[in-house]
């Protein structure tokens, strides 16, 4: 019978839930502008397999990564998934302006960008879950690291499962406009990182990143469309 350490498993199951849950939020927001998760959740999923599967294999591989290039790699990703957003959120504010009648044209998607950005930002975070059990494993508390990560890794998934209806019924402009705005706040966070910025407060500076990426964000949309057209008046 396997003895677990409870403070160990604890530690696991914490870093598992606050690092992964900004793979679930990014997963939500690559699938903005499209009609499903599949395409950015199978390449988070792919990314977080490819990290476990790393350290699984050889534990030291993972702190020989270059992190710098890995966050460099994954700015690049969201950033340029974060311009394909921007102008499906451009296409969205001018079907409601124009108001035309019949079904809206659906959106496109760009398969290949959603899984390369699902991609990176599963192996960037399972990179960070990662060194924090291989510490835990190295103090002889490896089982436990397990348990206590994998159990984080199914409530996310869980919790996932339960919202992902409840997402997908808010307005198309909204979800498009808070999803890229964040895609970009990520961008932008580890762009800083892999420059060497220190970011006060860690990652909690991604809520202010977030609000003025949303701030400029509505504000380029204004000065794209410019001001919205009057309604004539009655003659």
């Amino acid at each position: 019978m396997i003895s677990l350490d409870v403070a160990a498993v604890i530690v696991a199951f914490v870093v598992t839930v606050l690092e992964l849950t900004e793979v679930v939020a990014l997963v939500f927001a690559l699938s903005a502008a499209g009609t499903s998760i599949r395409h950015g959740a199978s390449g988070a999923a792919a990314g977080t397999a490819t990290i476990a599967l790393v350290a699984l294999g050889s534990g030291a591989a993972i702190l020989a990564l270059p992190r710098a290039a890995l966050l460099w790699a994954s700015a690049v990703v969201l950033a340029a998934f974060g311009v394909f957003l921007f102008r499906s959120t451009l296409k969205t504010y001018r079907r409601l302006r124009a108001a035309a009648t019949g079904a809206a044209p659906a959106p496109r998607s760009a398969a290949a960008l959603e899984f390369a950005g699902g991609f990176a930002v599963g192996a960037v975070e399972t990179t960070e879950v990662v060194v924090v059990l291989l510490a835990l494993t190295a103090g002889g508390a490896g089982a436990s690291a397990i348990v206590g990560s994998v159990a984080g890794g199914v409530l996310l998934v869980a919790a996932a499962a339960a919202v992902h209806e409840r997402i997908r019924r808010i307005k198309t402009v909204y979800l498009k406009l808070g999803a890229t705005s964040m895609v970009l706040a990520f961008a932008a966070f580890w762009a800083g990182e892999a420059a060497g910025v220190r970011w006060p407060y860690g990652d909690l500076v991604l809520v202010p990143l977030f609000l003025l990426a949303l701030g400029l964000v509505r504000a380029a949309v204004g000065v794209v469309l410019g001001p919205a057209p009057t309604a004539p008046s009655p003659s």
